[in-house]
């Protein structure tokens, strides 16, 4: 006698509810942060006179624009409506994506033609290292949240934030350099790279390639086949 194959299914509507409970309050908690990241960089830019404390605060900005994106989308009480709104909702996650990448490898060319360079900072390096203590945790708990829903939209700004991680990393590497050695070099290297990174974000939920978890169809379990981000063929990416 042949055994059940299991059946892999998706998220019942109180688990789902759950989920995007958890989404908006993720998504708040990105917004307030970034929001005072904003202010904070901003000031202890203009203080210094550094452009890239300036620069990584108005990083800030286009990443609230990301989160509010998903806000809006999950606004919606309706599942059916919130799914709706999917495709605009990338679309601006995408657009921020290419707009972060702009920043992002202008501020690192006019740092490698020699235009201006991170200043000293106790400040920012304080900020940076705070966002970089904070952010991978939001990041992670919100992809989570949203590939057990099926949410392209809420993966792509998890790894906008994942990416501003990374530039949180670069800024006070550059920081901690210029303050310690006068080495300015290695920040708009690794930005470029990070700018790069972004470009291929930009293009994946412009196109919609994101993350997903729970299959559209019924699919038995042993046929399926995951990809790097554990997303399954058929799966129903929306929110």
């Amino acid at each position: 006698m042949t055994a059940e194959i299991p059946i892999s299914l998706g998220p019942s509507p109180a688990r789902r509810d759950a989920l995007t409970r958890r989404i908006r309050l993720l998504v708040a908690a990105t917004i307030t942060y970034n929001v005072i990241e904003a202010i904070a960089a901003v000031t202890a830019g203009t203080l210094a006179s550094s452009t890239a404390l300036i620069g990584f605060g108005l990083d800030s900005v286009i990443e609230v624009s990301s989160a509010a994106a998903v806000a809006w989308q999950f606004s919606a009480r309706d599942h059916h409506a919130r799914a709706a709104r999917e495709k605009t909702t990338l679309r601006i996650i995408a657009v921020s994506f290419f707009a972060l990448a702009a920043y992002v490898a202008a501020d690192a060319v006019r740092a490698l033609t020699g235009t201006g360079e991170a200043e000293r900072s106790l400040p920012g390096i304080v900020i940076a290292a705070l966002s970089l203590a904070v952010m991978p945790f939001l990041s992670a708990a919100q992809r989570r949240a949203g590939r057990e829903l099926g949410s392209a939209s809420a993966v792509a700004d998890s790894r906008q934030t994942l990416l501003c991680t990374y530039l949180s990393a670069v800024l006070l590497a550059g920081l901690i350099l210029n303050a310690t050695v006068g080495r300015s070099w290695a920040d708009p290297i690794a930005a470029l790279v990070i700018a790069a990174i972004a470009v291929k974000e930009g293009r994946d939920a412009w196109r919609g390639e994101g993350c997903c978890a729970a299959p559209a169809a019924a699919i038995p379990a042993q046929r399926q086949e995951t990809d790097a981000c554990g997303c399954r063929p058929g799966c129903d990416c929306r929110g």
